[in-house]
């Protein structure tokens, strides 16, 4: 270990971001491919994980640590300088490369230099200062409560060499006249370069035209020396012509290898900005769509059909804790094959198992997001099982974020790619988050939602019940009659959300008669006129009743199709005389399904009918009465059932 290296007790400060350890590295991989990077990450108390996440921070005694192994491994002390010429004239340094060549100079890149290093470090600041119009000075104080190492300055040396290599000015020297290190208050840097090769051929054409120009000027007034002088004036018209020649071409070459260097940053960052309204549109549409449904799948399934869409990702999934939260498993997802799907949707995650350490497993438990840009790099901190299934699913890099609400992890939401080779950063990251905490939030609500749904759907199954209860021979009936509508409605290919309505509509369709007296309800003979009248107004009273009840959204349709479904096709049906179409939907569907049950089941006043002689009926009532497309939907519906032909009388049924 170098003598001049101390290791500092600053374990609760985290002021190093994680790129710097990243970009190491990378410089380790391209120079010492030896080192057990794991290893070493393990010594230093670091993760793979970590390094990949963009958003982690480490403290002075870990990259301490991380960097006196580092030496000690390689037996180079001066591996910090290295290591940032590295980070700048290698790929290791990304965005931050193309940031400083976007700018055209070496005044303008190192003016850049400190608010760039906001976003590495948060122990020091940097001030940059003009000294003249070739030569500046950058002047690094460290924060208090905050204690560098020497190996850090040598590492920013380095940094500004390669900034200068990058913009090709090889001409420029960089001094360290004072350092924090040898006893002064700051590390100052001043850095300069010499003049452009334009501007020295500019000088030297400026410098040389009086001279080319003088012997037309004393041919003026000296005739007899013209013929000698006016070869001079040819060949100093002729030098000037080559300077000038010079010149441009030298303007031009320089003008172009900026502008090549400059375009660059200008396309980066349009795409950025192209990256980042998509992501804002993203988590927009995701807002809207997820806050209009009620159910967990609509809500996932819309998440995804967004995301597909959206996502600059090949590949995408969703996965949630199952009721017992003792795995996760996939619920939604785009992208993948047949193959890959099902494998999906056969592996378990198991969270309740402490030897359980994979990458979805971590970031359900600790609720931290996860960033891989390589899953090379942290093979050695996946399971056995883990690495074999990202391996089956070929996966390169992906991001992993957990679905918390209020502190509790509800699952978790993962992308990749396998075929687009774009690195992933920390704003796709941000992202997820975000997406990831809006499903949290709608996941909860939905969840809320449904209890509250279960709720209401038993508290009116029961009442439904209660009605039939008063008499023996009618237990069940609209229970029999909700369940016929609910199969009429699939298979009319009806929505989930509106067949709920017809169902609990058909609960309550006979509701109305809690106010009808038992020996009207109950009589064995035929009916009175005036008994027929009064039987008659349950439908009224059965809507009226329902429209007490504050109904929602589309359930604000139920008491009006409870009230309807004794009326009648050609308009001689009650309690409105409706007509055809004027009849809501769920009414015409409940009215086949009542008029069935009710010739199928026993009556005070006669026997069941059997299935066959019901359909005949079905049919004769079909068209005046009863809906007839909803009579053949029916009757197919039975046949299937039943799995009796119902044109033809069976044996027995």
């Amino acid at each position: 270990m170098p003598n001049n290296i101390k290791l500092v007790n600053a374990d609760t400060l985290y002021p190093y971001n994680s790129r710097i350890i990243g970009a190491y590295l990378k410089f380790i991989v391209a120079h010492y491919p030896y080192i057990d990077i794991y290893e070493l990450l393990k010594f230093a108390g670091m993760t793979a994980y970590e390094v990949e996440d963009h958003g982690h921070w480490f403290s002075q005694s870990q990259v301490d640590r991380f960097y006196n192994k580092l030496v000690e491994i390689t037996g180079d002390d001066r591996l910090a300088r290295k290591a940032g010429q590295y980070m700048a004239l290698s790929e290791a340094s990304g965005e931050i490369k193309y940031y400083f060549l976007g700018f055209m100079g070496l005044m303008n890149s190192y003016k850049m230099v400190s608010k760039a290093a906001k976003s590495l470090t948060k122990s020091t600041t940097f001030e940059v200062k003009p000294l003249s119009e070739n030569s500046l000075e950058i002047i690094v104080n460290q924060i208090e409560g905050y204690s560098e190492n020497e190996y850090q300055c040598q590492n920013r040396m380095g940094m500004f060499e390669a900034i200068a290599a990058l913009l090709k000015k090889d001409n420029a020297v960089i001094e360290h006249p004072e350092c924090m290190f040898q006893g002064n208050n700051c590390c100052r840097y001043v850095i300069s370069w010499g003049e452009s090769s334009t501007k020295r051929i500019r000088r030297i054409r400026n410098f040389l035209i009086p001279i080319f120009i003088a012997p037309s000027v004393l041919a003026v007034f000296n005739i007899d020396a013209a013929p000698p002088l006016s070869v001079g004036l040819m060949a100093s018209i002729i030098m000037i012509l080559i300077f000038n020649l010079i010149v441009s071409d030298i303007d031009k070459k320089e003008l172009k290898s900026a502008l090549e260097t400059s375009n660059r940053s200008p396309e980066k960052w349009i795409d950025q900005i192209n990256i980042n309204y998509n992501n804002n549109l993203l988590s927009y549409e995701i807002g809207q769509v997820i806050s209009q449904h009620t159910s967990i799948d609509d809500v996932l399934s819309s998440v995804v059909n967004i995301s597909e869409k959206r996502l600059d990702f090949d590949r995408g999934a969703i996965f949630l804790v199952d009721k017992f939260r003792k795995k996760l498993i996939y619920r939604a997802g785009f992208g993948y094959i047949d193959k890959y799907l099902r494998l999906l949707k056969e592996v378990e995650f198991h969270i309740d198992k402490e030897n359980s350490k994979g990458v979805f497993v971590k970031s359900f438990r600790e609720q931290i997001p996860l960033l891989v840009n390589d899953i090379e790099r942290v093979e050695k901190d996946l399971s056995p099982k883990s690495l074999v299934f990202s391996k089956s699913l070929g996966s390169q890099a992906f991001i992993c974020c957990p679905i918390i609400y209020e502190g509790e992890s509800m699952g978790i939401i993962v992308a990749d790619n396998v075929n687009s080779r774009r690195n992933l950063t920390q704003s796709d990251l941000s992202l997820f988050m975000g997406i990831a905490s809006a499903i949290g939030n709608s996941l909860k609500t939905v969840e809320l939602f449904e209890i509250k749904e279960k709720q209401f759907k038993s508290t009116f199954e029961v009442l439904a019940s209660s009605i039939d209860a008063r008499d023996t021979l009618t237990a069940g009936h609209s229970e029999t009659v909700a369940k016929y509508s609910v199969e009429i409605c699939n298979a009319m290919g009806l929505g989930t959300e509106y067949t709920e309505v017809v169902r609990l509509a058909a609960l309550f369709h006979d509701y109305g008669k809690i106010g009808i007296p038992d020996s009207v309800l109950k009589k064995e003979g035929p009916l009175t006129d005036e008994e027929y009248l009064m039987i008659q107004t349950h439908a009224v009273k059965s809507r009226e009743l329902l429209e007490k009840i504050a109904f929602e959204g589309s359930y604000q349709k139920i008491p009006i199709i409870a009230g309807a479904h004794h009326e009648h096709m050609d308009g001689n049906g009650y309690p409105d005389g409706l007509v055809g179409l004027e009849i809501p939907l769920g009414a015409r569907i409940i009215a086949v399904a009542d008029y069935f049950e009710a010739l199928t089941a026993k009556r005070h006043y006669r026997n069941p009918m059997s299935i066959y002689s019901a359909v005949t009926q079905l049919i004769l009532a079909s068209g005046d009465h009863l809906d007839e497309e909803i009579v053949n939907i029916f009757i197919l519906y039975l046949e299937k059932e039943h799995g009796v032909k119902l044109g033809t009388p069976p044996l027995a049924v």
